[in-house]
């Protein structure tokens, strides 16, 4: 039996349900704003009441002054006179006050803005750095990432001074509510039942906005990775030579012309549709102002009770109009701070051992039958590894691209877990490690390694953050990684700017880089891992033999991990695993595999008669 259809009486519960359950982010925006600055926000609550009160007294100011004016010419007395001044001074006294109220209002606004900015960055950024490696392997992850960061910093403050600003039109709307309701209940109804309209139709579209924005997120992302390729250094070589950046221009136009043509239609229908209901607030205030002329003319009310009804139904409507539109606008505000929250609130493996050493120090690096399948894949990356490397050997790790090289380097530094089985160091399981104390351990140069533009010495130190600025370690790493002779011959030495992107910025060629990023593994003197994928894919044949030499000296004491495609670097490792498909297929020194005259020794012999 199929279950009953909803009521509409549930729907329009589940409705306003919804519309008010966005609001939840209200409390953490405030809670944001508040422990942003205190100050600047008791500054801005403080002076949004002052704000909302002063509106009430001009106009029962301004009531005074019309009611002085016509009573000193009634008498034509020279004290009536003065009192027309009096209360002149009195409304221009509550002006100047007004004035200078929003301009410190305006001041506050823009400082904390400023610091919001920052605050919510620095949020974002430091949950990023919280989540694992499979995040930003993830596409959804990125489109997350993309309307976290759109608009984040600016909707916390915007919605606090929407909530300041609806407090501020409460109050005024209060005063004139009084002072109206004197003249008749029915045109306080009536200057209520006028704005209703509009506030139910901006609402929608604000809903229809947000809408809108996250189903273009992907196609933004795209039109920013194109633009990222038209204006990136690294990028124009390849354009210019293959003429693909006309290709390229066209696709981010085209991508615009999509996007505008839908932000079009909508803006077109939300303007439309204000225009047609905001003419009822004009019929209204028409109405009341024949309504309240005609009680003046049959001598009802004095003139200057009509000049403040008047002066309190249009004011009044503008507040009313005001108040409205800041709900929808906080309704919109929600939404696009869920939008933050559903990325801060992304879930976060906080699985963290808490051993900084092993029960077995000295028997090195395990791998006992491990397998690992990547996210959202079937089969699996790497599949029943097993093997060990004691301190001082070095392994090579050999095979096509894809058979899992890189995958299983991932798993001993632990940025991804094993599916199957286990890794050991020292005899204890990576997972009951300390994450910093295993990373300690271990200095990791990747093939994508990055060329930071940063100057030299800070490219070399990132790679032990707690000495990023020992100048002393840097040259110590720079030796080891056979950069320190062309770095010696730069004018400033260690302190020379490295890229193109800031001034005086010096480009270095792809093996020189790469010997950056080679001594970049060597500052951990703590490290007593080390793991190369494809340390030399940029230079020449000679320099990567004298690279490996050095390299062997300088780690004789230290585990290595070599992965290249070079058989002429990988025959000095003490062992040599060859993969294929995730499993190993032969395993053993350069000479055991090349008698057993299978895969391995098939492909140095390809690779030698290249030489030939």
């Amino acid at each position: 039996m199929s279950p009953p259809a909803p009521s509409s009486e549930n729907d329009s519960t589940s409705l306003i349900g919804k519309f008010f359950g966005v609001f939840r982010y209200s409390k953490e925006a405030l809670s944001l704003v508040w422990t942003t600055n205190r100050r600047l926000t008791l500054v801005l609550l403080a002076l949004t009441v002052f704000a909302g009160v002063i509106p009430g007294a001009i106009a029962y100011v301004g009531k005074l002054i019309v009611d002085a004016v016509v009573l000193a010419v009634e008498t034509d007395l020279a004290a009536d006179r003065w009192t027309v001044l009096t209360w002149i001074g009195v409304e221009a006294v509550l002006i100047t006050l007004m004035s200078a109220a929003q301009r410190v209002l305006m001041i506050a606004n823009s400082l904390l803005r400023a610091l919001l900015g920052q605050r919510v960055n620095v949020m974002i950024l430091e949950k990023a750095q919280t989540l694992e490696l499979s995040h930003f392997e993830d596409a959804e992850f990125y489109d997350k990432l993309t309307r976290a960061r759109r608009e984040a910093s600016s909707r916390p403050l915007s919605l606090v001074t929407r909530t300041f600003g609806l407090i501020q039109n409460g109050i005024t709307l209060v005063t004139y509510g009084w002072l109206l309701i004197q003249f008749s209940w029915l045109a306080v109804v009536g200057l209520l039942v006028a704005a209703l309209p509009s506030f139910f139709v901006e609402t929608y579209f604000s809903g229809a906005a947000f809408r809108l924005f996250r189903w273009q997120v992907p196609e933004t992302r795209l039109r920013n990775y194109l633009e990222w390729l038209l204006a990136r250094e690294d990028y124009i070589k390849e354009l210019k030579l293959f003429g693909t950046g006309q290709l390229f221009l066209d696709r981010y136009r085209e991508i615009f012309e999509k996007l505008y043509a839908e932000d079009k239609a909508l803006t077109l229908k939300r303007g439309m549709w204000g225009f047609l209901l905001g003419m009822l607030s004009s019929v209204a205030f028409y109405g009341a102002y024949g309504w309240i002329g005609w009680s003046a003319a049959i001598a009802a009310i004095t003139l200057g009770q009509m000049t403040m009804y008047l002066l309190i139904f249009k004011q009044g409507q503008s507040s009313i109009a005001a108040s409205l539109t800041s709900i929808g606008k906080m309704y919109e505000d929600n939404l696009y701070l869920s939008n933050l929250y559903e990325f801060l609130e992304q879930p976060i493996d906080t699985r963290d051992g808490m051993a900084v050493s092993g029960p077995m120090p000295g028997d090195g690096v395990r791998f006992e039958e491990v397998s690992f399948t990547y996210p959202g894949q079937t089969i699996p990356a790497v599949d029943k590894i097993t093997f060990h490397l004691q301190p001082g050997q070095k392994l090579a790790l050999v095979g096509e691209n894809g058979s899992g090289k890189t995958t299983l380097i991932k798993l001993l530094t632990r940025l991804y877990l094993p599916t199957e089985g286990r890794v050991l160091l020292d005899g204890l399981d990576l997972n009951e490690w300390q994450l910093e104390a295993l990373r300690d351990r271990i200095g990791v140069i990747f093939q994508d390694f990055v060329r930071y533009q940063l100057k030299v010495g800070e490219n070399i130190g990132v790679g032990d953050v707690a000495n990023v600025d020992a100048q002393d370690q840097q040259q110590v790493a720079a030796e080891k990684g056979m950069a320190h002779p062309f770095i010696d011959e730069m004018e400033k030495g260690y302190q020379t700017q490295l890229g193109r992107w800031f001034k005086d910025g010096r480009e270095l060629s792809g093996g020189q880089w790469q010997k950056i990023a080679l001594s970049r593994a060597f500052m951990r003197r703590q490290a007593d891992i080390l793991v190369l994928d494809e340390p030399t894919s940029a230079m020449d044949a000679e320099a990567e033999a004298r690279i490996f030499d050095h390299f062997r000296a300088a780690t004789e004491k230290q585990m290595a991990i070599l992965i290249s495609h070079r058989f002429s670097t990988v025959r000095m490792a003490d062992q040599i695993i060859v993969l294929a498909k995730g499993k190993i297929i032969e395993r053993g020194p350069h000479e055991a595999l090349m008698q057993q005259d299978g895969h391995y020794a098939h492909l140095f012999t390809i690779q030698a008669k290249g030489y030939q």
